[in-house]
């Protein structure tokens, strides 16, 4: 395995000199998207009857902020704590995004790529011009994990139970190396909640009980990895060839014979699936 590269050391400058490819990267990059989206997200609360003006206040608020900063210059309306919090706001969602588009550069199944990135990602989002001493706080920390599994595709109700064993507290302190098994972890889950998708696309008709056969044969195949390294899951989910899921298919069948069959939706599947993975998610101190 590829050692894992601390924040600032070899190559990470390399991964923040790199331009965006596409348009979509760039606004990534610099994190357009992010503030847009929140702007449409404030916009979507208070349901102004004027959404143009709404919008055109909320970014002039907004550009004030960032030229008032912790100044303490007066801001119209009394609403300096408000302005802070947008300009908070602000900065986190723009760190997230680029944070996340380094981390997206290379697949995690390239380590050393992956680990670079992933240095290049700790060093953005430990940076704070605002902070006393800089630092990874445990707020964003989580908050990147919930955007790593949602910008993959995984639903909220899915990624929970995972977020909160990974989770720290807001103002706790994260190293690198929580910080790398924690991001690791995420983009493992997302791809295995993708290759659930295509398992239970394998039960045409949605059984019950193949369907359990089906998360027997994963369940199998994960407690033979022997390693708690998140990578490993998805080597261990790829054994399942289609040969031996048709065999646990054929004997759940066998044995349901003759009872009333029952469905089980592609949700329950999801949830249950990924209840496998997260179970053996170590926890890193």
């Amino acid at each position: 395995m590829a050692n894992s590269l601390q924040p600032g050391v070899g190559g990470a400058t390399d991964s923040r000199s790199s331009k965006p490819d596409t348009e979509s990267e760039f606004l990534t990059q610099v994190g357009a998207g992010a503030v847009l989206r929140g702007a449409l997200l404030k916009l979507l609360e208070i349901r102004s009857e004027d959404p143009i003006g709404f919008l055109a206040e909320h970014f002039q608020n907004l550009a004030q902020s960032l030229e008032n900063g912790d100044s303490g210059c007066a801001v119209e309306g009394g609403n300096k704590k408000q302005h802070q919090q947008a300009l908070q706001e602000f900065e986190e969602q723009k760190q997230h995004s680029r944070a996340l588009w380094h981390l997206t550069q290379a697949h995690h199944s390239q380590r050393s790529a992956f680990n670079n990135n992933v240095a290049v990602a700790f060093s953005l989002l430990s940076r704070d011009d605002r902070k006393r001493k800089p630092g990874l706080k445990g707020r964003v920390y989580t908050e990147l994990l919930r955007r790593v599994c949602r910008d993959r595709g995984v639903a909220e109700p899915v990624s929970a139970p995972l977020i909160k064993k990974l989770r720290c507290q807001d103002h706790e302190a994260v190293p690198f190396d929580l910080f790398r098994h924690g991001v690791l972890a995420c983009f493992v889950f997302a791809d295995f909640v993708r290759k659930s998708r295509s398992l239970f696309e394998t039960v045409s008709q949605s059984d019950r009980s193949l369907c359990r056969a089906v998360l027997g044969s994963l369940r199998d195949a994960l407690e033979t990895t022997g390693c708690s390294h998140p990578a490993r899951y998805l080597e261990a989910s790829a054994k399942l060839t289609p040969g031996r899921l048709a065999q646990a298919m054929d004997r759940a069948q066998t044995l349901a014979s003759g009872t009333p069959s029952t469905l089980m939706s592609q949700e329950e599947f999801i949830e249950e699936a990924s209840a496998l993975i997260i179970s053996r998610v170590k926890l890193v101190s």
